[in-house]
């Protein structure tokens, strides 16, 4: 048995030398002495593994693909860097990203599943749109829905593309494919409700202008027929006819201005409240923009342009009027075009400086401004027209005047009406011809095998967590663990070891302690061979005059084995032939008595206090020169007693008699028993139980033999476990073990 042994008590105090390193080897050691909770660890996790595989539920996976593209916008909001462009189309991407997962289209994706579940009225073919919590599934209303829409789709850009896949899962594969057909549907509609959403606001209110003039024209229809049929037919000459006819159809466009404007300003409020949310200092920068003299001067003469033309059109001479509208068109035109390269220059500065998002809506804005200012001065115009011809209606004859009031008010409705039908099914045709942003790319199929979950990975996964948590729960046990477990953890704290003593069999109990004198019962154990190991590490740690006489066996803690360690000592020097006493002398829990299994009356306290003799308290063992002193009467005063003068001069006595005499105290940390009796022997050791005695125990307890005495010659680590420790001790051990074996099986066949 190979034992490391200092004879001045001290060791090199290198905590990272390679000795102190942890091998591989040590940490399967590590591993199989917790055998046990590794297995346990293990093979639990694994089991709720194989459990939670087989009782999963299947989830099927279905996903429908949308190209999303980028509104494409004027020269002068196209991107001037095609990097910039990419960082402005993910941009854009992300933000459309956000607005499917927003509670507005996933309630409208409620709203329609519902519809189709009443549809197909097949229950089941669907589960998610079910409360299963109650013990009859009901269905979930759209709120409800839409809260587990957004844990249940997935909705995720291919990366570097403009696809984006919305993808579902349910336990059913019919709804599975379904909610994401909807899903992308709904969103489609949304992106085209968005996009039409202007248009849609100037086809409503054409709409009701268009109701409103029907009616109008109704009504002066009815009023003229009433007023024929009481007066009777009144003919009005060919000139009157004719004004009343240029009267009515300026103040038909008249009206249409006013409420082509009242439309545009309607659209231009609801673009500018859009605008204010984001940037509320622009929205007023571009309505000073549009009253710019030098726009509103191109409007102006603009205006006055299409007024001639009208009037030119109206006059009823043998002109080539085809040739004086084209004369007026290339003068507009060219107007226009002035107005709209300066409309692009003030767009161009506006746009340099905001981000995309409000770019579209600034070029809007600017351009409906500009369209309502020229309304604006059309319907000025126009107003001034109708009244230089309004002065000549008022000259009529006045048998006829009312007449052609009412055939002027007539053809006037007739007229604004045809124009606003005309507007309202442009509009129409605007508006359903806006396409959106959103193209369908795949549609979700029912799928025809689960998604998840994946079984054979649920198990490999629990298997590899639960030795892993296994590992991990004896590595933190072991890091935290503040024990003694090996004769390095003594060393490095500059303790020299005297010896390590294996578990004895049969001692683990308090009841059965058969075995606990070792040497006695099986000299040829490992146990006992390491007690005669420690017998000669005690032997040759002093010399000469200062030969060890006296000896205290103390540990820091109750129940360390320090009796144990006492009484196979004192065995191991009475087999070597020397005469050997052992001492009692814990006066707390005395228990030498019981090893010898004799009554501990009368002993040496009862002997101190001179109630019997010496020779009645000194006893024999099984062992020849072997000797024993029960503690005897428990003293109200131990530490009192043990400090007298009488104490010393029995231990005088006592080693005036025998080779050696060796004293079981009380632990030293417990009680300053074991302090005194170190000032008044050779040699103190400390018995240390390993997997028990902590660190900081183990430091106090040498710290308090060394400051009273310095008789303190090192430790003995009790129960050392060989299979527990780490290096080379277990092989010693098996070595030992083997070959005890070995020699017992060769006496019985040279007996046989």
């Amino acid at each position: 048995m190979d034992m490391n042994s200092n004879n001045n008590g001290h060791t090199n105090n290198n905590n990272f030398s390679p000795e102190n390193t942890k091998s591989l080897k040590d940490y399967i050691n590590l591993v199989r002495n917790n055998l046990v909770p590794v297995l346990i660890i293990s093979i639990t996790a694994f089991a709720v593994a194989v459990l939670y595989a087989i009782s999963a539920r299947n989830i099927y996976e279905s996903t429908t693909s949308l190209k999303i593209s980028k509104p494409q916008g004027s020269v002068l909001t196209s991107a001037i860097m095609p990097d910039i462009q990419s960082f402005t189309d993910d941009r854009f991407i992300s933000t459309e990203i956000e607005v499917m997962k927003s509670y507005s289209v996933r309630y409208n994706v409620a709203r329609a599943l519902i519809d189709s579940f009443k549809v197909v009225g097949v229950r089941d073919s669907f589960y998610l749109i079910f409360n299963h919590s109650l013990k009859k599934s009901e269905l979930l209303t759209p709120r409800e829905i839409a809260k587990v829409l957004s844990s249940d789709v997935k909705i995720e850009q291919k990366r570097g593309i403009d696809i984006v896949d919305i993808t579902v899962n349910s336990p059913s594969p019919f709804e599975a494919a379904m909610i994401a057909n909807i899903y992308a549907d709904q969103y489609r509609l949304f992106d085209l409700e968005m996009n039409r959403n202007q248009l849609t606001t100037v086809r409503e209110f054409l709409a009701q202008q268009v109701r409103d003039k029907q009616a109008e024209l109704q009504k002066t229809e009815d009023i003229l027929s009433a007023f024929q049929a009481k007066n009777g037919i009144i003919a009005l000459d060919a000139q009157s006819q004719s004004l009343i006819k240029q009267l009515a159809s300026f103040e038909a466009q008249r009206d249409d201005v006013v409420i082509s404007l009242a439309g545009t300003n309607k659209m231009l409020k609801q673009l500018k409240d859009e605008l204010k949310q984001q940037n509320p200092k622009i929205a007023d920068y571009l309505e000073s923009v549009a009253q710019q003299s030098s726009l509103q001067a191109i409007q102006d003469g603009i205006a006055k342009l299409e007024v001639n033309k009208e009037i030119a059109l109206a006059n009823n001479s043998q002109i080539d009027k085809s040739a004086v509208v084209k004369d007026y068109d290339n003068q507009i035109n060219a107007l226009k075009a002035q107005l709209k390269q300066k409309v692009d220059v003030v767009k161009q500065g506006i746009f340099a400086s905001n981000p995309d998002e409000i770019k579209d809506l600034t070029g809007k804005i600017l351009d409906a401004e500009v369209q309502a200012q020229s309304y604006t001065i059309q319907a000025e115009e126009l107003d001034k027209i109708v009244s230089k011809y309004e002065s000549q209606f008022n000259k009529l004859p006045s048998t006829a005047i009312e007449y052609a009031s009412l055939e002027r008010n007539r053809e006037a409705a007739e007229k604004l009406y045809a124009l606003l039908e005309e507007k309202y099914q442009e509009a129409v045709i605007n508006e359903q011809s806006q396409p959106g942003n959103v193209f369908i790319v795949d549609h979700g199929m029912i799928p025809s095998s689960p998604a998840k979950p994946n079984r054979i990975l649920i198990v490999l996964i629990g298997f590899v967590l639960g030795v892993g948590l296994a590992f991990g729960y004896v590595f933190v046990k072991d890091y935290f663990d503040n024990t003694v477990k090996t004769p390095e953890d003594i060393q490095n704290r500059n303790i020299n070891v005297l010896a390590w003593i294996p578990q004895i069999e049969g001692v683990t109990s308090r009841e059965n302690r058969e075995f606990e004198f070792i040497v006695s019962k099986k000299p040829d154990s490992i146990p006992s061979e390491a007690f005669r190991a420690l017998r000669t590490r005690i032997q040759y740690s002093k010399l000469g005059s200062d030969a060890i006489r006296t000896i205290l066996i103390t540990s820091s803690a109750p129940s360390e084995g320090k009796t144990t360690v006492a009484v196979n000592l004192a065995g191991t020097f009475a087999l070597a032939n020397k005469k050997t006493l052992i001492i009692d002398s814990d006066l707390r829990k005395p228990r030498i008595h019981t090893v010898f299994k004799a009554n501990k009356y009368p002993g040496m306290i009862d002997y101190l206090f001179g109630q019997v003799k010496l020779e009645e308290v000194i006893r024999p063992t099984v062992i020849e020169n072997l000797h024993y002193v029960p503690s005897g009467t428990i003293p109200p005063n131990p530490s009192e007693m043990i400090s007298s003068k009488p104490m010393q001069d029995f231990l005088n006595e006592m080693r005036k008699r025998y080779d050696l005499v060796i004293l079981d105290s009380a632990p030293i940390i417990a009680v300053t028993d074991s302090e005194i009796l170190a000032a008044l022997v050779d040699a103190s050791i400390m018995v240390v139980s390993a997997e028990k005695t902590e660190l900081d125990l183990m430091m106090k307890a040498s710290e308090l033999i060394k400051s009273g005495s310095s008789s303190f010659i090192g430790a003995v680590l009790n129960n050392f476990t060989y299979k527990s420790g780490y290096g080379s001790y277990y092989k010693y051990y098996y070595y030992y073990s083997n070959g005890t074996k070995e020699k017992k099986s060769r006496s019985t066949k040279m007996k046989a």
